[in-house]
């Protein structure tokens, strides 16, 4: 199973049925799978990484509030706080806490996660998708068509791909992004983007090998390398 680790404050409340009577929890967690394309080296999942925006638009004084704010929220000891309440880290020093340290067997090894190399095998989100709530109504449409078998998956990924950059060409012609919005390349044939350096690889003869069962232990030993 697969959760937000902004969840796991609403997973370790004292008497839950998924909660042991001192305190510890009846789950784990663990590193995550990989399917038959993942190479060594490669991202395991993406994490959505917060940020603070302050508008151009904003007047100067209620930017300047609004900095001192987020230098308030983000300061040691209230950040300390807040992740002890949410569980959502964004300092390495609330991270490394003795408190943490303390609490470390509450949460199931979220922090083991935290403090070990394993976090940076999750990618921010990255830059901002360009009319996000199109693009994505797009994408609903077409994997549903593949989810219940009107389209083959290839099929459903083109013409996921076909919508999809009619609105990216409709934005990049508009320039009502300017010098962030979408710049499309010129169609090519495939083999072209599969032969350049770091793209994806061609379709495996084999994407369903026998799976790899792991024991926990062992998985967990590659959270301490």
């Amino acid at each position: 199973m697969f959760w937000y680790t902004a969840f796991t404050a609403d997973m370790v409340k004292e008497g839950l049925p998924v909660m042991n009577p001192d305190g510890t929890p009846k789950w784990r967690m663990a590193p995550s799978p990989h399917g038959a394309y993942w190479q060594n080296g490669q991202k395991v999942g993406y994490q959505d990484a917060g940020s603070w925006t302050l508008m151009k638009s904003t007047p100067v004084d209620r930017a300047q509030a609004a900095w001192l704010y987020a230098q308030f929220v983000t300061s040691k000891t209230v950040d300390l706080k807040k992740s002890d309440v949410g569980l959502t880290f964004i300092r390495e020093s609330t991270i490394n806490s003795q408190h943490f340290t303390d609490r470390a067997p509450q949460l199931g090894g979220l922090i083991e996660f935290y403090r070990s190399p394993a976090r940076v095998q999750w990618s921010p989100t990255g830059t901002n998708v360009p009319d996000y709530p199109k693009l994505a109504q797009l994408w609903w449409q077409n994997i549903g068509d593949a989810m219940s078998g009107a389209k083959t998956p290839q099929e459903a990924l083109d013409s996921l791909c076909a919508e999809q950059e009619k609105v990216l060409e409709r934005l990049e012609r508009s320039g009502v992004q300017g010098d962030i919005g979408p710049k499309l390349n010129e169609p090519q044939d495939p083999q072209v983007w599969l032969d350049a350096p770091g793209a994806p690889v061609a379709k495996l003869e084999n994407e369903d090998p026998t799976p790899e069962t792991i024991s926990y232990d062992e998985l967990i030993k590659s959270w301490q390398n």
